[in-house]
């Protein structure tokens, strides 16, 4: 059966080339133009997935996300034109998957949708832990059929691709990624994205980490070089 995803969006254009683009992708699609719309919606018939714009008429993409998860757990990722980290903070820590800002790859959305699902793919299956999933490097721990991230056994909320970020650079510690290696983990082979996300994404993670653990050094930069997880 075809994965079904939610899109919410005042802007129609949005709402009409994605649309598109998902349903050229093999996905059913329903899409909704206002937060109040799409709660009454998104509860009468749960999608698999909802993409949804932060700022919106009648109900925000924040108000929309607090109440969806008063019932369901779907997993949810934020699209938003807003450059703000306190944004994204706020998203991750009520619930948010993932968070990709506007102007956006259709592609990369594409990929992330496909991420996030066959995540929860994962979980459906196996309720128990894989250990083959687990990746353990001192106080770090990586439960990949889970999506969870834990720094001396304090929970760190990572998107999906600061996720595979670290568990790139986490599988082989003292190893070098360069930047092409680490966009590759990140977002596939066949999606492009500038160097400076990748940078983007390391800084980020390393204020996640550092709010745990002022101490965090684990993830290092070799200028010029790339990122390494240290031994």
């Amino acid at each position: 059966m075809a994965h079904t995803v939610a899109l919410v969006d005042d802007d129609r254009n949005i709402l009409a080339s994605v649309s598109i683009a998902l349903e050229a992708e093999g996905f059913d699609v329903r899409t909704y133009t206002d937060g109040a719309e799409a709660l009454r919606g998104l509860s009468q018939r749960p999608p698999d997935l909802a993409v949804l714009d932060i700022k919106m008429p009648r109900m925000d993409g924040m108000e929309l996300l607090q109440r969806l998860r008063q019932t369901s757990q779907m997993p949810v990722i934020f699209l938003t034109s807003k450059d703000d980290e306190l944004d994204e903070l706020m998203g991750l820590r009520m619930g948010a998957d993932d968070y990709i800002k506007k102007p956006f790859s259709q592609r990369l959305l594409i990929e992330r949708i496909r991420a996030l699902l066959r995540r929860e793919a994962l979980r459906g299956e196996s309720p128990e832990a894989d250990p083959g999933q687990i990746i353990t490097r001192g106080p770090l721990l990586l439960d990949g059929a889970r999506h969870a991230c834990s720094w001396k056994g304090q929970p760190i909320d990572l998107t999906v691709t600061e996720f595979l970020l670290v568990r790139a650079l986490a599988q082989r510690p003292g190893h070098v990624k360069n930047r092409d290696q680490l966009m590759d983990a990140a977002y596939g082979e066949h999606v492009y994205v500038d160097d400076r996300t990748i940078d983007s994404h390391i800084k980020r993670l390393r204020k996640k980490f550092k709010a745990v653990d002022a101490d965090f050094t684990q993830i290092e930069t070799l200028y010029g070089v790339g990122y390494r997880y240290k031994e």
